[in-house]
């Protein structure tokens, strides 16, 4: 242990504030997966239902009503206008309130056909619009701190919120007879009250609300890439929309607790990504081509046992995260964890796409992929209940997985003599035993002992490929 603090002290500052902020975005998911399991048996299927579609929309909105300008557009500004980040901000917040206020105000317009086809409370959609305005607050703040290297704040911060949301959401739904508005109104709450009180401070700081040229910027780096983040949310919540239309808000909750399971391997990849990033365009840099393509066989076959070992745990984590009523959803979760595999796919193969900016084929690829999976799910839902959503979403993320492998392949080969910073080969075959795997696992989810001897084995390569790993998170 004094070693290790030893170590710790020894990090410098930068080094220091990007394992705060990665342990900052483990609390909030890790604090927000252990209170499903309450959730799910303190509300039924319906109410949980209402409350994951509510989540759905908030998402598909946010985007609309705020451009996701705390995203590309804030750490562009960041660093390009280091010396009046208060002042952008506080003109981002002005930009935010207002597009949200004018969205909100042709809700309003649209009332009676809004209201039927969300298929929430009046005084949901009220709530939703309340979130939005303040929560970009938050998301900006957030990013001043990255940049800053204030990490102590942004910690405490993120303790306090991701504590207060699901204590007071599980006090408010013990006690009320409506749960999902319970659910809703305790997040609002928390929500305006530390964005909110954020929001006014970077105000005071910044003394502006409209600012001509942030404004400018902003829109001119924001409105490309709306239709992408528009498809990405979609993509992710588009299924669950559907299945409220097709078959109802209790299939909803069904399909999103099993989602969300699927989807906790994210949590991991998302990590290695992180961890892969740097060293991948320092090679890109140099050329060095055949050093990616050999990492990503081991890389990408470390992500093929993680996914197979969620997925052989599919019936013990519906068993944790839902009460006896979930027990039917457990088959969403194979194809699901599936696509995290080629979502960490299709990020490894774009990675040539950022790096010689070229991404035009990231909007493109975006919205056929959504398109197709809402298509899709039309067809397939009614048919075979909302399983088939899972599958679907399977197809779309294999087909994106596709479409950047070669167009990336195209740019490499434009500013390389090399084709694909994959082993090309060894990626099918680990790809196809994947498929196969997510299809077939649900045959085995009654063999206790077959499936925990497959996850021991699983887990003695992880240990063989120790040092591999510890190499790839070090190394420069």
């Amino acid at each position: 242990m004094n070693k290790l603090i030893q170590k710790y002290n020894n990090l410098s500052l930068q080094m220091k504030a990007a394992f705060w902020f990665t342990m900052c975005s483990f609390l909030q998911k890790g604090i927000s997966f252990i209170t499903v399991p309450i959730f799910t048996r303190i509300m039924s299927t319906e109410q949980y239902g209402t409350y994951s579609l509510y989540l759905s929309w908030l998402q598909l909105f946010t985007v609309i009503s705020t451009l996701y300008l705390y995203h590309g557009v804030t750490d562009n500004a960041m660093a390009k206008f280091e010396g009046d980040r208060s002042r952008f901000i506080a003109s981002m917040q002005g930009l935010t309130i207002s597009i949200t206020t004018a969205v909100m105000l042709m809700t309003f317009a649209l009332w009676q056909g809004v209201q039927e086809f969300l298929g929430l409370a009046p005084v949901m959609i009220m709530l939703m619009f309340a979130e939005i305005y303040v929560i970009p607050a938050l998301a900006f703040w957030s990013a001043r701190q990255r940049f800053d290297y204030k990490y102590r704040k942004l910690v405490l911060i993120t303790l306090i919120k991701s504590i207060l949301n699901p204590v007071l959401g599980i006090a408010a739904v013990s006690f009320s007879t409506d749960k999902p508005l319970a659910r809703v109104v305790a997040t609002v709450a928390v929500e305006i009250v530390i964005c909110g009180t954020i929001m006014i401070i970077q105000f005071r700081r910044g003394k502006v609300f409209f600012d001509r040229d942030y404004w400018k910027y902003a829109f001119t780096l924001a409105i490309p890439m709306l239709p992408h983040y528009l498809a990405g949310i979609v993509l992710n919540h588009g299924d669950k929309i559907v299945i409220s239309k097709v078959l109802g808000t209790s299939e909803v909750a069904l399909y999103g607790v099993a989602y969300s399971i699927g989807f906790l391997v994210q949590i991991f990849v998302g990590a290695i990504n992180n961890a892969l990033t740097p060293w991948v365009y320092g090679r890109l840099k140099v050329s060095d081509i055949k050093s990616i393509k050999n990492r990503s066989r081991s890389v990408l076959f470390i992500v093929f046992c993680i996914v197979v070992a969620l997925m052989l745990l599919s019936p013990e984590l519906v068993a944790i995260f839902g009460s006896s009523e979930y027990a039917d959803s457990v088959d969403v979760i194979p194809p699901v964890a599936a696509s995290v595999f080629f979502v960490f796919l299709y990020g490894y193969l774009s990675f040539p796409e950022f790096y010689y900016e070229k991404t035009s084929f990231l909007m493109i690829a975006s919205i056929t992929a959504a398109v197709l999976n809402v298509v899709l799910n039309f067809i397939f839902v009614p048919i075979y209940g909302f399983v088939a959503a899972a599958y679907t979403t399977l197809v779309c993320y294999i087909l994106y997985s596709l479409g950047h492998y070669i167009v990336g392949g195209v740019i490499l080969k434009k500013h390389t003599s090399s084709r694909a910073i994959i082993d090309e080969p060894i990626t099918l075959i680990i790809a196809i035993c994947l498929v196969a795997i997510s299809s077939t696992v649900h045959l085995i989810f009654g063999y206790v002992a077959v499936r925990y001897c497959l996850i021991i084995i699983g887990c003695a390569v992880l240990i063989w490929k120790r040092k591999f790993l510890i190499k790839m998170f070090t190394e420069k």
